[in-house]
């Protein structure tokens, strides 16, 4: 007979983490976390800082949107919302002028739900409120597991793309390659180990975390040459760049292929990269397409990591 367990929720998030500052902050700081926020709002997160500063007062979480610019504030609550702590919000948003704000809570009132609607819906497409609540379970004595529930998001979060993609072929390829790799890629477990989940987009490239915010690996849909790209790319750091090429013979033998290594010299960014030709039309083909990116992104984290 099969015996099944009892799932309670906990509702005093306290006794799990006492105090906001002191250990929230610090554990949603931690990279595995981060990516379980990150996931609920549909979104890839570089850490910047915690605790960082806006005049007199800190943001407990300053971040970036791994592959772009977008300047990320997360505000902690381990109550009901407030309005203290809405004030704080666009305040801090103001001061770090943030495009994604996201309100991290016990419980949302509906007052501050409706504040948030209300902001998503008078505000432009650049900038976009998430409220997110916490929620604590627990199956007898097991580990206790945390979810991030998203209580309210820009109306337009899902629409925009299609917006984007209504007139253009290119960009619903492009749309629907990345769609189809991310059902395939994150049912791999040993990829859904090494790497978020991103959100498909309409950009020829898709970015995935290594746990830095100077460099991360790109894939890269090139169409207009059929090449299908993954390379380790670093924004602006060339001393890492030149540590790296110093140990090119060991990560190429550790990875298996030969890179192409690309200072970039009139540029402050650098790539190392693999491609192949692929005929991006052949859905058929599509499974042993993401397969090699799969595989190339896993070794190349793999064998840069140990050097950097």
């Amino acid at each position: 007979m099969l015996n099944l367990g009892k799932l309670s929720e906990i509702k005093d998030l306290r006794k799990v983490w006492p105090h906001e500052a002191l250990d929230f902050t610090p554990w949603l700081a931690e990279e595995n976390n981060l990516a379980l926020l990150a996931d609920a709002v549909g979104l890839e997160i570089t850490l910047d800082e915690t605790e960082s500063s806006v005049g007199d007062f800190n943001v407990d979480i300053y971040a970036t949107e791994t592959g772009t610019d977008r300047k990320i504030i997360i505000e902690n609550q381990l109550e009901d919302t407030n309005h203290d702590h809405l004030g704080k919000l666009i305040t801090y948003a103001s001061g770090k002028s943030a495009n994604i704000i996201i309100w991290v809570v016990k419980r949302a009132r509906e007052e501050h739900r409706s504040a948030i609607e209300w902001l998503n819906n008078h505000t432009d497409e650049n900038i976009a409120f998430f409220l997110v609540e916490i929620k604590l379970y627990q199956i007898g004595n097991s580990d206790i597991a945390v979810k991030f529930e998203v209580v309210e998001k820009p109306n337009d979060w899902t629409k925009e793309i299609k917006r984007n993609t209504s007139n253009s072929p290119t960009l619903q390829a492009r749309y629907d390659y990345w769609v189809a790799f991310n059902e395939y890629a994150f049912k791999n477990n040993n990829f859904a180990k090494t790497f978020n989940k991103r959100k498909a987009s309409t950009d020829h490239w898709m970015t995935l975390s290594v746990g830095s915010s100077v460099c991360g690996i790109t894939l890269s849909q090139i169409r207009k040459f059929n090449h299908s790209v993954v390379e380790w790319y670093i924004s602006d750091d060339k001393s890492l760049y030149h540590k790296l090429l110093s140990n090119k013979n060991a990560i190429e033998n550790d990875m298996g292929i030969q890179l192409e290594w690309n200072e970039l010299p009139s540029k402050k960014a650098s790539r190392i990269i693999a491609y192949r030709t692929v005929d991006f039309d052949d859905k058929a083909d599509w499974p042993n397409q993401f397969d090699w990116m799969m595989d190339i992104a896993m070794k190349m984290k793999k064998a840069f990591k140990k050097h950097l």
